[in-house]
């Protein structure tokens, strides 16, 4: 198992609705490639929504994820509670 991890886990709520709709994404584990091709997985939180979303690592500095992803679970979330 390498040190760096090939995904990260993160855990996405949103607040409010509307324009004053808000997004926060909350990292909590990471992903590593076992010799086999499995993925081990190590979380360091649950989320209470039981959605984990799995993205590479970006550069630092940068978001953890894009529009497309973002939107992809806003559509999601509205859905399931519809």
């Amino acid at each position: 198992m390498a040190d760096k991890p090939e995904l990260r886990a993160f855990t996405v709520n949103q607040y409010g609705s509307g324009q004053n709709r808000s997004t926060r994404w909350t990292e909590i584990g990471a992903a590593w490639r076992t010799q086999k091709g499995h993925l081990r997985i190590q979380l360091e939180a649950v989320p209470v929504n039981g959605q984990i979303i799995l993205l590479p690592p970006k550069e630092d500095g940068e978001e953890p994820a894009g529009e497309a992803v973002e939107n992809e679970t806003a559509e999601e979330t509205e859905t399931e509670e519809a």
